[in-house]
């Protein structure tokens, strides 16, 4: 009786979560065995759990009083007895004792239920861990992945960004391109942070009962300074009512470490039936999902500027065509349509080569009109706005100053419209300041 009190004293249960495997560690823990004084850890066998009368552990046969392979690595590198230290008779009866298969199982039946005990107070505490933030009742933890939080009252998704190698150009600066990729990405981890998210592209959860989706109209950009490789930038993003049916998403980028704007953007998104590929009225379930989280608030306070429609380029207006454009497979989204970045490629397809390589884009305005398919063959149209402004493809110094431009995306088959753009470029700072420099030279002669 005294070596079954020895055995006793101590029970720890360690649990593997990786293999689903369990152990059950007894100690004998300062405690006197028939008139001696045993040192800590004297006692100490491991026992599989998931033990049963018919010789499986955890669902796998094995058989009882087999040597384990911890048993036989001991064994083979001269380890003592557990009981060594004890007087042989103690040892002995100890050792009898643990070995009795009866025995066996009466321990592993009550570490089963000390370790379903612990696995349901795990389970409580983590439920009331989700019941109190769905309460409000605690702040809401910073994903530490996604590098993002809520702040201003929950109203406001706040994330960074290191510009990588590979979302700069020849410059080394941050395309427009890489902008509007971030922007897709903070929209989405708001909607996920906020807790509306459902299985779909940004969708929450009434959408994904209605089959609808979330479908660009108007998109509108404007670029103060474009981030270098490696520099970190840090971007806000918020949504408010836009009519009846749409609604507003704003963006503004800032620099990490100053605090300095770097660009500003507003959108206006409008739902789409998945199905019917159809525009659609905004249910009142999805309107009760969203309102909550509107903020008056506008990234671009120029309103004329946000509101001002694009004229219609044609055939006998336009002066550099671009043809033959058609989506690649990686080009789709989730809503199985070209995702809205693609076509501000496209876009710059029918630019010239001279512009792009001496200026930079300071503002774009675009109306989406179209979804486009896999299946599509698009042509880009442009016409420059600014006399003197760049009209071809070729290489030329650069002496324009600003340049805008007008654009037009359309199915080449038909001439459908896809998307109608208005884009301003600036020149670059390094061919402003030779050019400053020019002209100070001839105004000395």
């Amino acid at each position: 009786m005294e070596a079954a009190v020895a055995v006793g004293t101590f029970i720890r249960i360690e649990a593997n979560k990786s293999c689903h495997s369990r152990s059950l560690l007894l100690r004998h823990h300062h405690h006197e065995v028939l008139g001696c004084n045993s040192k800590p850890g004297a006692l100490h066998c491991k026992l599989k759990m998931g033990f049963s009368r018919n010789g499986k552990v955890n669902g796998t046969k094995v058989e009882i009083g087999k040597k384990s392979s911890l048993d036989r690595e001991e064994e083979e590198h001269g380890s003592k007895s557990m009981f060594s230290s004890m007087p042989p008779a103690v040892a002995a009866d100890l050792e009898s004792y643990v070995q009795n298969p009866a025995m066996q199982a009466v321990l592993v039946a009550m570490a089963n239920v000390a370790l379903l005990a612990v696995e349901k107070k795990q389970q409580q505490q983590q439920q009331q861990q989700i019941t109190t933030i769905a309460a409000g009742k605690t702040e809401v933890p910073v994903d530490a992945l996604r590098q993002g939080r809520l702040v201003e009252a929950r109203l406001v998704y706040r994330q960074t960004f290191v510009i990588r190698s590979y979302e700069v150009g020849a410059d080394k600066t941050a395309s427009i391109e890489t902008l509007m990729n971030h922007f897709q990405e903070t929209a989405l981890n708001h909607v996920w942070m906020a807790g509306l998210a459902g299985d779909g592209f940004g969708a929450t959860h009434s959408m994904i009962c209605h089959n609808l989706i979330w479908v660009v109209s108007r998109m509108q950009v404007q670029v103060e300074q474009y981030p270098a490789w490696g520099d970190v930038v840090e971007m806000d993003t918020w949504v408010a009512g836009s009519g009846k049916n749409g609604m507003r998403r704003d963006w503004l980028v800032r620099d990490y470490k100053t605090g300095q704007i770097l660009a500003r953007a507003t959108s206006t998104w409008v739902m789409m039936n998945k199905k019917t590929r159809r525009f659609s009225k905004m249910p009142n379930e999805v309107r009760g999902e969203i309102s909550p989280h509107f903020l008056e608030r506008s990234a671009i306070d120029n309103k004329d500027l946000v509101t001002q429609k694009i004229k219609k380029l044609g055939d006998d207006s336009a002066q550099l065509v671009c043809s033959g454009l058609t989506p690649r497979l990686n080009d789709m989204d989730m809503n199985q349509h070209v995702n809205n970045v693609k076509y501000i490629g496209w876009v710059l397809e029918s630019v010239p080569q001279s512009l792009s390589v001496a200026h930079e884009l300071t503002s774009m305005t675009l109306e989406y009109r179209r979804e486009c398919t896999p299946s599509d063959i698009v042509q880009s149209l442009s016409l420059s706005c600014s006399s003197g402004a760049l009209k071809s493809a070729t290489l030329s110094p650069p002496t324009v100053m600003c340049v805008h431009y007008t654009h037009l995306l359309r199915m080449q088959s038909d001439g459908t419209e896809i998307l109608r753009g208005r884009t301003s470029w600036r020149l670059k700072q390094r061919y402003n300041n030779s050019s400053n420099n020019n002209n100070n030279n001839g105004a000395s002669h």
